[in-house]
């Protein structure tokens, strides 16, 4: 037995009171979880104390809270390791999840943001016309292809972590279009156009994720959120050509474009790149919309003309281009599935080196890797 000291966020919206923090002092073996100590807490001292939990095997997702800071499942996460990543090494601080509106201490609503944005993306399969008189065999490869967003036990961990989820509430979230491509990948269903489209066109959809990687660190299950957001635009703008009004595919295009031909990127040629062009019908507003940003950006030494204007990185990365010719050359775009990597990690090494993965794809041999 040790001694643990939880120091818990405690709000009640009803009683019209401030939030305020209450600390506890369990006593549990280092192993047994953070869920393990609440409850502890709750039983002994405070049964007012609100905590949601069902299955305590890290698989209903219901336990879902920030730890340290760190979003995580409470049964998921040892009393020991959580002491070990709390700021003081004294104290472990308990807090409910972000970005949804808190019911009691550490209870949020998921209704409201999480299962709101998955009803969004029609999260059920629309099938093929006419539907087969017996069962329909899909393919082994597409199955793997979606085997990691099926993980998801949708705790919302990664949505309480969204950064763009602060700054645009309406953003459709990492949670909900990764199930979306559940259904793109799915080859039994009959509207994977009608998503993207959908999706692309929304300019809370595909093209407002801004890459920060938070959901990827907060998902217990290793979906992967954002990979699947980038899987969900290359099938839209490279498989089905979708030029959304949010000028989401043309900016993507941009950044290759600009590194292609710079070796580094080059931010002045970004914005008229992603319109078409400096003298693009499309850029010349754009271009006069950012002046003021500029002038700015100018004024404050952020860069200067003569960098504006030139492309110092050119004949640094002269050798770039053949990276870029022979990825694009390729008859067939690899899309790895990170979640399936083909080996035991708790299974001794091997003898031979016949299944060994290349360099860089660690525990993926080429024959495993899922592709389109």
């Amino acid at each position: 037995m040790a001694e643990f000291t939880l120091k818990l966020r405690r709000y009640n919206p009803e009683s019209g009171q401030a939030p305020y923090w209450d600390e506890h002092t369990i006593d549990l073996e280092p192993h047994r979880s953070v869920l393990e100590g609440i409850l502890q807490a709750k039983a002994r001292f405070d049964g007012s104390i609100g905590i949601r939990c069902s299955c305590r095997a890290a698989i209903c997702g219901s336990c879902g809270v920030r730890i340290n800071g760190q979003p995580g499942l409470a049964c998921h996460t040892h009393l020991d390791k959580a002491l070990a990543s709390s700021r003081d090494g004294a104290t472990i601080v308990v807090e409910p999840m972000g970005n949804m509106p808190i019911i009691k201490d550490l209870i949020v609503d998921m209704d409201a943001v999480h299962w709101k944005k998955v009803q969004r993306v029609t999260p059920w399969l629309i099938n093929k016309e006419p539907i087969p008189e017996r069962e329909y065999i899909v393919p082994h490869e597409n199955m793997v292809d979606v085997t990691q967003t099926m993980a998801c036990i949708q705790c919302g961990a990664c949505v309480s972590d969204c950064l763009s989820m602060e700054v645009d509430p309406l953003f459709v979230g990492p949670a909900a279009l990764s199930k979306a491509y559940r259904f793109v990948g799915d080859p039994r269903d009959a509207q994977h156009e009608a998503r993207l489209r959908d999706l692309s066109e929304d300019p809370h959809g595909i093209y407002d994720c801004t890459h920060c990687f938070k959901c990827i660190d907060a998902c217990p299950k290793g979906v992967a959120p954002m990979s699947q957001i980038m899987r969900l635009r290359r099938r839209a703008g490279s498989d089905f050509g979708i030029e959304d009004r949010n000028n989401g595919h043309r900016h993507e295009k941009a950044f290759v474009t600009n590194i292609r031909k710079n070796g580094l990127l080059h931010e002045a040629d970004l914005l008229p790149d992603s319109y078409g062009g400096k003298l693009h019908p499309r850029a010349v507003p754009e271009l006069l919309d950012s002046l003021p940003v500029i002038t700015t950006a100018l004024l404050r030494r952020k860069f200067t003309p003569a960098k504006a204007l030139r492309h110092p990185h050119r004949k640094e990365y002269k050798n770039l281009r053949e990276y870029f010719d022979k990825i694009e050359g390729r008859d067939q775009r690899l899309e790895l599935n990170l979640y399936i990597t083909g080996y035991d990690e708790d299974a001794p090494p091997a003898d031979d080196t016949q299944n060994a993965p290349e360099q860089g794809e660690p525990g993926r041999t080429p024959e495993e890797s899922p592709s389109r």
